[in-house]
């Protein structure tokens, strides 16, 4: 028989057992963060009908998506997790109480040119609050706060949210009576971090038809450090640009009380989000250390999330990370924590009598406690099997031989402590309850195992210093 050489797809990402373990604690992470704020979980289909999924049609979307056909029907892999919330929303809108707040991790498909950093196949998390024919700017506000806490509680430290308002942009062009390339400025300046302010300019002009005194008088707006102030002595040129402005310092006005230092977050009238559907406030959120990665959770505000579906009125804000390369960028920037736990289990019982009922009662009282144990009966030499609980990087092993059962005790090993101790270290950790090696009855063994590793520190995935 002729062997396939296995392999795996350009553009998808399979993670080794402890990678694995660090992306799942990312994803509890989100969860726990997401509903603090009220957000429920929600989960659509992975394969949609063309039609509902590219019913705004055309452009990118429809080149990079995977579609297919099944008998008579026209089928399509989701590309992102907004398009099936609107379908969602649409469907279920007499059940749904508004402001409906959810959130969603899932994975999401683009047949765009793999690359470094890029992938095909990629996990998305996003919430969206949305509104029935309205919706407060409290929410738009609440927003920063919500991403201060989650890449917080992942253990990032060194981050930043910036914030600006499309209505600020748009009143600027109105003003230079510029509306009707409102879309194409907007994706232009929303290069200037990559391209810089000089090159951002040229396209200005060149290609967007900008006179120099205009584009000049934009990009020193643009670039300048005090925007807010900036922003003050342009009031009463426009109603969109002061509806803008009063919007935005709305936002900023209550981060403050919602929680977000001032050093994380900044106004920056350069962020403009290249989407077109994007009509108030704006986010964007960088590493300080590494600004080459670009932003890693981005969204803002909308004025109809559904329009393709229903005739409703359905306003909303909400960001998205995408997971799966902020993953891959933490992994390449050793940002990751090799300190936290990614064993498999707690516990490994090496029992080591014929009879295994002792083994199998204690691994069920464990289990029982909570305490995560492996029950290992494969017929190895004792050192191979010590070496597989240290190939697994698990904690504690439980030794069960004859006079073990005989005395109902057992022998709890302590895996982490290394084995050059000396003496005195050993005494010093035995005075704490700490032992590299103690025998007790069953149940002082589960108690002791139960207080050892509710010592052991539960550290965020991501090493930040």
């Amino acid at each position: 028989m002729e062997r396939i050489k296995p392999r795996t797809l350009s553009g998808f990402m399979e993670l080794l057992p402890q990678e694995q373990v660090l992306f799942d604690r990312m994803v509890a992470l989100l969860r726990e963060s997401y509903s603090l704020y009220g957000f429920t979980p929600l989960d659509t289909p992975a394969i949609e009908a063309s039609e509902v999924l590219l019913a705004k049609g055309g452009g990118e979307t429809e080149k990079q998506i995977y579609r297919f056909t099944k008998g008579d029907s026209d089928l399509s892999l989701r590309f992102d997790l907004t398009v099936p919330l609107a379908k969602y929303v649409s469907i279920h809108y007499s059940d749904l109480s508004f402001p409906f707040r959810r959130f969603q991790i899932g994975k999401v498909y683009r047949g765009e040119r793999a690359q470094r950093g890029r992938f095909r196949e990629f996990y998305q998390a996003d919430i969206d609050v949305i509104g029935d024919g309205k919706l407060d700017i409290i929410n738009e506000a609440e927003i920063p706060a919500i991403i201060y806490q989650t890449f917080t509680a992942l253990g990032l430290n060194r981050f930043q949210i910036r914030i600006n308002n499309r209505k600020i942009l748009n009143g600027l062009f109105a003003l230079y009576g510029l509306e009707e390339k409102a879309g194409e400025i907007m994706r232009t300046i929303d290069k200037l971090e990559k391209i810089g302010a000089e090159k951002v300019r040229a396209i200005l002009e060149e290609e967007c038809s900008l006179s120099p005194s205009v584009s000049g008088q934009l990009m020193d707006l643009l670039s300048t450090s005090d925007p807010v102030t900036a922003l003050e002595e342009r009031k009463g040129e426009n109603s969109l640009l002061d509806q803008g402005i009063e919007e935005l310092s709305t936002v900023t006005r209550y981060l403050s009380a919602f929680g977000v230092p001032a050093d994380h977050f900044m106004v920056d009238l350069t962020i403009a989000r290249g989407l077109d559907y994007y009509t108030g406030t704006v986010y964007e959120t960088v590493m300080l250390d590494h600004p080459e990665v670009g932003s890693i959770c981005s969204g803002g505000r909308y004025d109809n999330l559904a329009e393709y579906y229903t005739e409703k009125q359905l306003p909303g804000v909400g960001i998205s990370i995408g997971l799966t390369r902020l993953f891959f960028v933490l992994q390449d920037q050793k940002m990751l924590n090799s300190g936290i736990g990614t064993a498999p289990a707690d516990v490994l019982i090496l029992p080591m009598t014929e009879d295994l009922t002792a083994a199998i009662s204690l691994s069920t009282a464990l289990r029982q406690a909570g305490i995560r144990t492996q029950l290992h009966c494969e017929q190895k030499k004792f050192k191979q099997k010590l070496a597989y609980a240290d190939k697994l990087s698990l904690p504690f092993a439980v030794f069960l031989g004859e006079d073990e059962v005989r005395s109902h005790t057992a022998t709890v090993k302590d895996l982490t402590m290394g084995q050059d101790l000396t003496e005195e270290a050993l005494a010093a950790l035995n005075e704490q309850g700490r032992y590299k090696q103690i025998t007790l009855p069953v149940e002082e063994a589960v108690a002791y195992l139960h207080r050892r590793l509710a010592e052991r520190e539960t550290l965020p995935p991501i090493l930040d210093l």
